[in-house]
């Protein structure tokens, strides 16, 4: 008997279906898998677009010898800059002192000339005296005590002389400009307020040593609160360097008769003046420096004077003192010496004419 017509090609229509579906889903789950594989090889260019680098398409580096270092070839080119410490020192000057007295705007014209006109040209540094050792200040000072400021203002003129003269000098660019001033001798100031800022004797009046000449006393606050006032109106000015004379106790005289009001060294007493110096002057770009005798640097200090080498190193950018030529030699060394390893401190002689036998900073002081 003959089959049922059409049965016997049938072989069930799902089975083909099923075979494309199952390569199909082989398909997607490897391509999957490598998208997973190939991510930890994706990179970015230079210009942001991503790239796929397989490990055999970078180059592989020799690991150096131990000991050893890198083949400077397969080392990555890098510029290195080394940036120098800032010296911190001061300048070389060699300075010209002008005489004490209110500034002119014609003494500028004439250290102009000497300076750098048709003069020597070996200035680069001016010293101009503002306060006296007799307490005359030759700035309009807005702190100075009564009877104490003595400048130039000719009728008419605006601004007045000896403020447009300070100014020239302290506008000049390559001209480093000192300020000298009397520091604790001061007549006028001891003066004007015994009790707060005078040194006195064991009477309790206002102490006059051998050459009739008063002092301010660097113990008491308000001694201290002067000299540093105008110590920053000499730094607004522009100067560059505040040159302090006659910073010490009195030597002549009675001395014996000084009530120092302190159970300390004097030393101490000095070295707390620096301190509120150093603070009240160190928004402003100038030096601090003091003049002392030679015989403090070449004999040890003066207990009297309140004077130590070894406490005024450190504490200011530069000691000066008087010197023969044959002596700054010796003298450079031995503030260096004192100065120790961060060498703050630079000696610089006063000269009564320039040397050849001198370089380095030197200070020529007026006739």
């Amino acid at each position: 008997m003959a089959g049922a017509k059409g049965y016997n090609s049938y072989r069930g229509r799902g089975s083909k279906w099923r075979f494309l579906m199952a390569l199909i889903l082989v398909v997607v789950i490897a391509v999957a898998a490598s998208v997973i594989y190939l991510q930890q090889f994706l990179v970015y260019s230079a210009d942001g677009r991503r790239q796929i680098v397989l490990p055999w398409q970078t180059e592989e580096h020799e690991p150096p010898p131990e000991g050893g270092t890198e083949d400077p070839e397969n080392q990555p080119d890098v510029d290195l800059v080394v940036q120098e410490p800032e010296d911190q020192r001061p300048k070389e000057t060699v300075a010209f002192s002008l005489p004490a007295q209110p500034l002119r705007q014609s003494a500028w014209g004439e250290f102009d000339t000497l300076a750098f006109g048709g003069g020597s040209g070996a200035y680069n540094a001016v010293a101009i005296r503002l306060k006296t050792s007799n307490g005359t200040i030759y700035f309009d000072s807005a702190n100075a005590v009564s009877g104490a400021v003595e400048i130039v203002n000719e009728q008419g003129e605006d601004p007045q002389e000896t403020a447009y003269a300070i100014g020239l000098f302290t506008s000049r660019e390559g001209l480093h400009t000192i300020a000298s001033m009397s520091c604790l001798q001061d007549f006028k100031a001891a003066n004007a307020d015994v009790e707060g800022r005078g040194l006195k004797n064991t009477g309790g009046y206002i102490f006059y040593d051998g050459n009739n000449s008063l002092w301010l006393d660097p113990a008491k606050p308000g001694a201290r609160e002067y000299v540093c006032a105008l110590a920053k109106e000499i730094a607004e000015l522009g100067f560059d360097e505040l040159l302090l004379t006659d910073f010490s106790y009195p030597t002549v005289g009675k001395i014996n008769k000084i009530a120092y009001n302190t159970d300390v060294p004097l030393a101490n007493n000095l070295d707390l003046l620096l301190s509120d110096l150093n603070t009240a002057l160190e928004p402003y770009d100038i030096l601090l420096s003091v003049e002392i005798p030679a015989e403090i640097i070449t004999q040890g200090p003066d207990t009297v004077a309140g004077l130590d080498l070894s406490r005024l190193a450190g504490r200011v950018d530069r000691i000066y003192a008087a010197a023969a030529p044959e002596q700054v030699e010796t003298l450079s060394g031995l503030v260096a010496q004192a100065a120790g390893a961060d060498g703050r401190t630079e000696f610089v002689p006063e000269l009564t004419e320039n040397s050849p036998l001198v370089t380095g900073s030197r200070l020529i002081l007026a006739e």
